[in-house]
């Protein structure tokens, strides 16, 4: 039997997982403005869709689905594939885990901000599809099969997309770390 969610439920949802739902559409736009629309856009969707979304069932997860599959149908319209613009720093929560922190010196912050920013920035260079399932995994913490899930791919796709974006990272990150090393 399906849990239908209730308008309360899905208010719960936006307190509960709001800041999780807007992070990954600020790190998938790539634009404040498309990531506030995105979002917004998101629990309007999730209002219409209400008596589908099971309660009990990861809401979570289904409402990542919803964002990524409006982006990507946005994308599709407009026909934004392969559109490379860096990820608008999210550097909130970082100021206040190295403010909160004594132990960081001003240099380690610094230090700490830029290899963040390097990341990042690594991360919006990968093709769409690598970007979205790392975000995923890293940014929203979630399992393969649940990722999956979400983009309606096998867990070994998911794995294999995982594995090739690894591989990039790396490759990309050495030669950009090596360089400020030297």
């Amino acid at each position: 039997m399906v849990n239908h969610m209730t308008k309360t439920q899905l208010e719960n949802c936006i307190w509960e997982y709001g800041k999780d739902i807007y992070s990954f559409c600020r790190n998938i736009t790539s634009n404040l403005q498309e990531a506030d629309d995105l979002y917004q856009d998101t629990f309007l969707k999730a209002m219409e869709l209400i008596q589908q979304i099971d309660y009990e069932k990861n809401p979570k997860s289904y409402l990542l689905s919803i964002a990524l599959r409006l982006w990507k149908n946005k994308k599709r319209k407009y026909a934004w594939r392969n559109r490379i613009a860096n990820i608008l720093s999210l550097t909130d929560e970082l100021d206040l885990d190295i403010n909160e922190n004594s132990d960081f010196s001003p240099e380690d912050a610094f230090l700490k901000k830029e290899e963040t920013s390097l990341v990042r920035t690594a991360v919006d260079r990968l093709p769409e599809k690598l970007k979205i399932t790392t975000l995923l995994f890293y940014m929203e913490d979630l399992p393969v099969t649940q990722i999956a899930s979400i983009l309606k791919v096998p867990a070994g796709t998911v794995k294999s997309r995982l594995h090739q974006a690894r591989k990039l990272l790396e490759k990309e990150l050495e030669v950009v770390l090596n360089e400020k090393d030297g």
